[in-house]
């Protein structure tokens, strides 16, 4: 039974990751560290340095936007009292220096530190309604995750939200400019875009080039018994191939699935990525290792089963999807 229910919470944490809107992160560059063996460890990346505040031009509201969903929403004065309902959106408002505005957010809201110590109002799926009335929040920042319930309830409630998704990292980009716009942080915005986007050039400027033949076959595990990957039309599959590497189910299935032990064998993955999604990514990495079936991949072969420490670098689309990318294109770059 206990184990049942991890698995089903790996399960929401996973499917919540790929509507998340389970990136995003950040600064000036990080030193990527290197592979350690079969089990690399890649360790957390430092916090970002917000943009401050106060090198902002005054806004000028009311401001009409679209979010994720298509949805026009107009806000009418500066917000002042913010609520997120996802870890990555909470990143990108600590990243843009709005720490202050925060209002709330959810139980799983862990980074930087400073974000624990802000007022919880709810679980991954499940705000408290009561506690968000009480806050009165002028804006809530959601995820496409909440659209078919919470989105509707906060909007009978008198709730001003906007909601972000993104299937690629050049959404994740468009949503930090997003928040800015509708935060009265445009400028703050555009420069932590700006210095992302030129991090995720100097990587891509190696990688986009790359013909097939030359790019790393790559299965991206987040959980183990059932195999629990990634497919295409997200942004962890873009990461992939941003990093020089080729997602093995990129063209089998969309978002995420559970895989046979035939399929991974088939595909031939050279190259494992095991992070710890609802589990320890030792105990993922370590049961794969140990069946019979994986003995014939390549990955297996060639000792190439690496573990990321911290699987929010790649699992929240937020400012810090960049610390990810650059760890997994130098991991592909050591290997290859």
């Amino acid at each position: 039974m206990r184990r049942s229910l991890i698995w089903i919470a790996a399960l929401a944490f996973a499917i919540g990751c790929l509507l998340l809107a389970c990136t995003q992160q950040p600064p000036p560059a990080q030193p990527a560290p290197q592979p350690a063996g079969a089990a690399g460890e890649v360790k957390e990346q430092p916090a970002p340095a917000p943009v401050k505040e106060s090198q902002e031009p005054p806004p000028v509201f009311p401001i009409t936007v679209i979010d994720s969903l298509g949805r026009k929403v107009t806000i009418e004065h500066l917000p002042q009292r913010i609520v997120s309902l996802a870890p990555s959106n909470t990143e990108i408002l600590f990243a843009l220096g709005l720490d202050d505005r925060i209002a709330g957010v959810t139980d799983y809201c862990d980074y930087p530190e400073k974000a624990k110590l802000k007022q919880h109002v709810a679980g991954y799926m499940t705000p408290d309604l009561e506690k968000l009335v009480m806050i009165a929040p002028d804006l809530v920042l959601a995820e496409s995750i909440h659209e078919k319930t919470v989105l509707p309830a906060l909007e009978k409630v008198g709730l001003k939200v906007i909601v972000l998704s993104s299937h690629t990292m050049d959404e994740i980009i468009n949503n930090i400019t997003l928040v800015g716009q509708v935060t009265g942080s445009s400028a703050a915005a555009s420069r932590l875009t700006g210095q992302l986007s030129a991090r995720i050039n100097t990587i891509t400027s190696k990688t986009a080039t790359l013909p097939v033949d030359k790019r790393l076959r790559v299965m991206y595990v987040i959980w183990y018994d059932p195999v629990w990957t990634m497919g295409g039309k997200t942004y962890i599959d873009d990461l992939i191939t941003k990093a020089g590497g080729i997602n093995i189910f990129s063209t089998d299935f969309e978002k995420s699935r559970i895989v046979s032990p035939e399929s991974i064998v088939n595909k031939n993955p050279q190259v494992v990525i095991v992070t710890g999604m609802g589990a320890s990514a030792d105990a993922i990495a370590g049961n794969l290792k140990q069946q019979n079936w994986m003995q014939s991949t390549e990955a297996i072969k060639n000792n190439r089963v690496y573990k990321l420490s911290d699987s929010n670098l790649i699992e929240r689309p937020g400012p810090r999807i960049v610390d990810g990318l650059e760890e997994v294109a130098k991991l592909l770059a050591a290997v290859n």
